[in-house]
């Protein structure tokens, strides 16, 4: 029998769904006035007329399935999904009336396909539909069947039922791959003789028939294009079933594959056996989960050798609900620093897998967090784009961040075995657990630790946190393990800032000239050799209310940590040295933008350093390699009057030249080049000859 038209509701449902929400896809005449329609106006009177809206329909499913389904092989999740959800109904009704399981209680998902005839079958022996439930639910897009029946349950049935399909235009996903659907399908409790079928090719209408069929439930048979053959592969219908539906709670049946000699082909067996694990790791209980359990599913998602450092799982509550089950690797990526690879969790909504990189569940510096994300509120159709705008998607994103920075506070906290007492105090096991946890800290930040400062420029919500979580290099401490709490608990009396110093390498800032008066003095500087730190470090003014300052930038303030005599002696030297300076200056016009006598070089003749709020030269030449524009900005040089050195310059007659080498040897000291080298060793040479 031939399909009545559309009614209007189907029609402004659809031009709600596919026009409104994805307008761009609306080619021109689809929709449009009755063209008998009329309207009239005089001066005396107005008439109203109403009027329905026309649809092709072989056009609006072509819209349907390729606008919202951009993947071709989803049509089987979609599907399958389908056949879960009509197992699941089925239970809740036989809560009330066993006998709807009649001689089957097994329920189960069954997937076949006939090369022959280009078919490709998905079989469920769920609810099941009447003739008159299928003309209503295949016969109407965007009806949802699961839909309907959520809205018919209530209290804890309601919150029970995990059904996954509540869109409505999963079934005609089918079109992505089929020329034509074909639907056999007995309700369960009626007679084998009130079976349908239902049959149509997507142009705008459909047959049904009755027919006679014994098991109840429904098959879905896709007549499959011949571009879309690649589907009749039973290793190819595996491996999208075990990454898209592994986790519905029912079984997903094939045939069992064996290889036959004498055909020199592998062949298709009568037995059947489950493709998918039927169990989601993240909807069981903690408590029934056990690590190693843990450990292999992260192996399993990670393909990572090595087991994880630490791993979060948790269900969260409220005005969104999801299931996190978040990992710490032990090892960096390769393409760790690749910032423009799409990376993050793997995304499920109710169970049904989304997405492999749901980049926008997690920060850009959290790129190297691995798990699971299951959403009850996200819908199934799910885009990129969509998560980019959803709310629920950024409260998903914030308790992710917090639960990841909490597990790395966590693994910092056991980073460093108790002493003493606290030692004493542990039980056997606790003093075991304590030296498995030891190190642990270390060995992440050895791998991630520079990728987590470019929170700080990307975080501001969790900068403190994070700041908390950095390691440096010191001056007393050859070892990444120093914090900005052990260095604040270290602080000298009367010190007013935390000083640190940045450099390419941890030997050129160990090395470095501006630390000098800092080792006279017995002051610890931070020691910062990532290529990241001077840009992390501009978003960070201060660390528990004591300010950040790097002793390559500005003067040297020691406060209270400076008597006066040195104070007097370093303005007397300035006072005095004023004419030297000024001719230094005039030397070196290209290249210092002004010369000053130092405070901090205790053994070498100069220095060069930034303005307070400047560019460092690190970070000039940082940019520069990276093909960054930077601007013309020039150092200050700083000259110690007491250098013997410095001292030779006055009526030297090569005064010029040894300004210069002054200069570059300042350069050289910090990592830097000259920016004529030929001339550098030109100007030497001259003076050793």
């Amino acid at each position: 029998m031939t399909a009545p038209a559309l009614e209007i509701g189907i029609v402004v449902a659809i031009w709600h769904l596919v026009v409104v929400s994805h307008p761009r896809f609306l080619p021109a005449g689809l929709i449009g006035l009755h063209p008998n329609s009329t309207s009239s106006f005089t001066a005396q009177t107005m008439s109203k007329h109403t009027h329905a809206f026309q649809a092709e329909v072989a056009q609006l499913l072509h819209l349907v399935t390729h606008s919202l389904y951009s993947n071709q092989e989803i049509f089987l999740r979609e599907l399958v999904s389908n056949a879960s959800d009509a197992c699941d109904k089925l239970r809740f009704e036989a809560l009330d009336d066993a006998t709807l399981y009649e001689d089957a209680p097994n329920l189960e998902v069954r997937v076949s396909f006939d090369a022959e005839a280009k078919t490709l079958t998905i079989t469920d022996n769920g609810i099941g539909m009447s003739e008159s439930e299928a003309i209503a639910h295949l016969g109407t897009i965007a009806k949802s069947g699961t839909k309907d029946f959520m809205g018919r349950l209530s209290g804890d049935q309601k919150r029970d039922a995990q059904l996954i399909g509540q869109f409505g235009v999963g079934f005609y996903s089918g079109f992505i791959v089929a020329d034509k659907i074909t639907v056999e399908s007995r309700r369960a409790g009626l007679k084998a003789e009130d079976g349908v079928r239902w049959i149509s090719g997507g142009s705008g209408d459909f047959e049904t028939e009755t027919i006679t069929r014994a098991a109840r439930g429904t098959s879905v048979i896709l007549h499959l294009r011949d571009e879309a053959t690649e589907y009749l592969n039973r290793w190819k219908l595996k491996t999208i079933i075990s990454k898209y539906s592994d986790h519905i709670s029912l079984p997903i049946l094939m045939r069992k594959e064996e290889w036959d000699a004498e055909k020199g082909e592998s062949v298709l067996q009568d037995e059947w056996e489950a493709v998918n694990s039927a169990s989601a790791l993240w909807t069981r209980s903690k408590k029934d989960i056990t690590p190693e359990q843990y450990a292999d599913f992260y192996q399993a998602i990670s393909y990572d050798q090595e087991a994880p450092l630490s791993w979060s799982h948790n269900r969260v509550e409220g005005s969104t609900e999801y299931t996190q089950l978040l990992y710490v690797p032990a090892k960096a990526p390769m393409d760790l620093w690749n910032r423009d690879k799409k990376a993050g969790v793997k995304l499920y909504v109710k169970r049904v897998f989304i997405m492999d990189e749901a980049e926008a569940l997690m920060p850009t510096y959290l790129r190297w967090v691995k798990g699971v994300i299951d959403s009850a509120d996200l819908p199934l159709n799910v885009s990129r784009e969509l998560l980019q705008e959803s709310r629920d998607v950024k409260a998903i994103r914030e308790g992710n961040t917090r639960r990841v920075l909490a597990m790395l506070e966590d693994l910092a906290r056991k980073d460093v075995l108790p002493t003493g007492a606290d030692w004493e105090a542990l039980s056997d096991d606790e003093k075991q657990q304590a030296e498995q946890d030891a190190g642990q800290y270390s060995k992440f930040y050895a791998e991630f630790g520079a990728v987590l400062k470019e929170g700080l420029g990307e975080d501001f919500a969790n900068q403190d946190k994070l700041a908390k979580l950095l390691r440096f290099a010191s001056t007393q401490s050859d070892a990444v393990a120093v914090s900005f709490a052990d260095y604040k608990a270290r602080m000298k009396e009367g010190q007013e800032a935390i000083y640190y110093i940045t450099a390419d390498t941890l030997a050129a800032a160990k090395n470095s000239p501006q630390l000098e008066v800092f080792k006279k003095k017995g002051i610890e500087v931070l020691l910062m050799s990532d290529r990241v730190d001077e840009w992390a470090l501009s978003f960070l003014n201060q660390f528990d209310g004591t300010p950040l300052q790097s002793v390559a930038k500005g003067g040297v303030d020691l406060g209270k940590l400076q008597d006066e005599e040195e104070k007097k002696a370093a303005e007397q030297a300035a006072e005095t040295f004023k004419p030297m300076l000024d001719k230094l200056k005039q030397a070196l016009k290209d290249k210092a933008q002004d010369v000053r006598v130092t405070t901090r070089l205790v053994d070498s003749p100069a220095c060069l350093v930034a303005e307070d709020h400047g560019m460092s030269t690190q970070l000039a030449r940082m940019l520069k390699q990276a093909g960054q524009p930077v601007p013309d900005m020039k150092p200050i040089l700083e000259v110690n009057a007491e250098h013997a050195l410095v001292k030779k310059l006055e009526g030297s007659a090569h005064f010029d030249d040894l300004a210069h080498i002054l200069f570059d040897q300042a350069l050289l000291a910090e990592g830097g080049l000259p920016e004529d080298p030929a001339a550098y060793v030109k100007r030497v040479n001259a003076l050793l000859a």
